[in-house]
This record gives C-alpha cells, sequence and structure tokens, in this order.
C-alpha cells in the first residue's frame, strides 16, 4: 500500500481514478482551471506534465490550488523531479533509468522519502530501453516487466520503497499480459491503462477491454483512461468501467435502448437531455429511457425512474409504479423532477 495525499492505495482499497492534463502546466491558472473540472467529474488524482523548469516552478500554484493529490510526470532530467518535490507534489512518475545514474536516483529518492512523497515507475512500450528492445526483439510482456522491475531495484538499491508500478502498451492483450506477469512476480500497487489508446470511441473500447478484464481478476489499484479527447471523458470512461463490474458507482445509470422501428419519439435528444440535467448528480441511481412498448415497461419498472416511450408521449414510472403519461416534449422535465425528488427524499 502507498500513501498519494490523503488516498491510500493498494492493500485492497477501493481502485482509485486518475487522469491527466494536457494544458500547459506552466500556465497554472489554465491548469488549475482543468483540474477542478476534472475533481468535478470524480477524478481522485491528476498527474501534469514536467517538461521544463518553469513548468516545474509552477506545481506549488498547482498544488496549492487543487482539491485531489498531484502527481509530476518527470523525465530526462532529474532536476525537476527535486523541483517538483520542493514545490509540494504528492506524487512523482518517473523512470529511474532516463533521469541519470545512481548518483541522480539517489538524491530523487532521498528527497521522497523525506516528504513521504511515493514514486510510480512508468514503463511504455513506445520508451523501453534498447538492450532490453534487442534482447526481446520488441516491446514484449516480458521485456516490459522485465524494465519495470530492474527499475524498481534502483530504487530499493538506495533504500526507496513507497513504489507504484505501470506497464502500458497501445496493444490490449499484450498490456494484459504484462500486468499479470508483473501481478504474479511483485506484490507492488498497479496503476493500470491502454496507453495511447486512441480517439472516444476506439480509445473507451481498447481500455475497457484491457482494464477492465485486469480488475476483474483481482489486479490493478488506480486506474487511467487514455483518450485522445478533453480528459473530463477519460473520468467519464472510467468510472463506467467501474460501475459495469460493480466495483463503484458514482452518478447515475441511464439504461437506454438503440432504438428500431418501433421508437415513436426522438430518444436521441431526449437521452442527450436527460443525461445533461442530470450531470451534477453524485448520487449512484439508475434511470432508464426506453424508447417502446416492447422492452421498455420492464426496463422503466426496473429502474429509480425510468420512461416507456410510445407515439408523442411516455410513461412515467418510479420505484416501479407507473406515475402517469407525460408529453413527449415534458419527458425530460419529468424524469428529471422525479430523480431529484427521489434524491432530496434521501437525504431527508
Amino acid at each position: 500500500m502507498v500513501r498519494l495525499g490523503g488516498i491510500e492505495i493498494g492493500g485492497g482499497r477501493p481502485v482509485v481514478v486518475q487522469s491527466m492534463t494536457n494544458t500547459d502546466t506552466r500556465n497554472a491558472e489554465a491548469t488549475l482551471g482543468q483540474i477542478e473540472r476534472l475533481t468535478e467529474a470524480g477524478c481522485e488524482i491528476v498527474r501534469v506534465a514536467v517538461p521544463d523548469d518553469r513548468a516545474a516552478h509552477a506545481l506549488g500554484a498547482i498544488k496549492a490550488g487543487s482539491r485531489i493529490p498531484v502527481i509530476a510526470d518527470i523525465h530526462f532530467d532529474h532536476r525537476l523531479a527535486l523541483t517538483a518535490l520542493e514545490q509540494g507534489v504528492d506524487g512523482l512518475r518517473i523512470n529511474p533509468g532516463n533521469i541519470g545514474g545512481r548518483t541522480e536516483v539517489e538524491k530523487v529518492a532521498a528527497a521522497a522519502r523525506t516528504r513521504g512523497v511515493p514514486i510510480r515507475v512508468g514503463v511504455n512500450a513506445g520508451s523501453l530501453q534498447i538492450d532490453l528492445l534487442e534482447q526481446h526483439g520488441r516491446p514484449t510482456p516480458e521485456a516490459m516487466v522485465e524494465s519495470a522491475l530492474r527499475e524498481i531495484a534502483q530504487l530499493e538499491a538506495v533504500g526507496f520503497d513507497d513504489i507504484k508500478v505501470s506497464l502500458k502498451s497501445s496493444d490490449v492483450l499484450e498490456t494484459v499480459a504484462a500486468y499479470r506477469l508483473m501481478a504474479e512476480r511483485s506484490d507492488r500497487p498497479l496503476h493500470l491503462g491502454v496507453t495511447e489508446a486512441g480517439t472516444l470511441i476506439a480509445g473507451t473500447v481498447k481500455s475497457a477491454l484491457g482494464i477492465g478484464i485486469l480488475l476483474n481478476e483481482g489486479i490493478g489499484d488506480t486506474i487511467r483512461v487514455s483518450l485522445t479527447r478533453d480528459p473530463v471523458e477519460e473520468v467519464r470512461v472510467a468510472y463506467e468501467i467501474l460501475r459495469a463490474l460493480d466495483l463503484r458507482h458514482r452518478g447515475p445509470e441511464i439504461i437506454s435502448c438503440p432504438t428500431c422501428g418501433r421508437c415513436e419519439i426522438d430518444l436521441f435528444t431526449l437521452v442527450e437531455d436527460v443525461e445533461r440535467r442530470l450531470a451534477g448528480v453524485l448520487d449512484p441511481i439508475k434511470v432508464a429511457v426506453m424508447g417502446c412498448v416492447v422492452n421498455g415497461p420492464g426496463e422503466a419498472r426496473q429502474a429509480k425512474v425510468g420512461i416507456a416511450g410510445g407515439r408523442g408521449q411516455g410513461i412515467l414510472f418510479r420505484e416501479g409504479e407507473m406515475i402517469r403519461k407525460v408529453p413527449e416534449a415534458d419527458l425530460a422535465d419529468a424524469l428529471a423532477a422525479e430523480v431529484f425528488r427521489l434524491i432530496d427524499r434521501k437525504e431527508d
């Protein structure tokens, strides 16, 4: 188990959701703005890139303004890690092998140990050491695990043991194989992700498969969904993965049908409207927005609040009971009102 800020990771604790800003870290105001949006979406740990000294010195203001722990992502220059620690970050993500020799690693480890800051050893298939690539022929799962164990050994050799590990590839099956092998060879907390996963649809599918397979096997302590997208979308996808595996529940679960020729209301617009209206709800309430009379009533009855659509109207259900018929134009208002009524009643 490691502690990052006020969050405990590993040792059977709940899986933690992480993301990474895509702002220029040197612009503390813009970075904090994105961190706040991520926090509101449910992000619990945020990582920021630290490409140079200006970015490193901006971390103090970023850390001071962030409501969630901040991790500094460091490459190539151990001095950036030392500055990040001085600025008060909660965690470091480094590859000990690319920030210098034993002396540099020892300096970073000593400073992190003094401040109680954990280090994530981040292995990526796209940046493995040359000797491992030559030995294995390509970035195989075995090569990735060997790289991770080598990096861990470097930190252990200088007396540092507060370590988390990730082994990411853009290939789902090789990512899964690497984490499985690492879990067999080490009990270090694992940060899961399929790196460079892609755009919203492709990245969501690859992440759901890779992360989901591993979590379902009991492997993984923190997760990050990597998307070529606003990072807020990463957080939303992460929670849907956790919800699907019944590991964590945050916000409404909206059940809706794909529509077919039986649908006689504008379900696409209705679902988007309902999702927008409930965006700020944190309660894990099940909501059904169904478009026809075949499966609609059954799904709507099973949800806390539900709609079964008909021709230009819908039947509103609450906790399994039919409430009333509602004109199509008023369905989103009626459903949202029932959701908030249930939440208010629960809080009372």
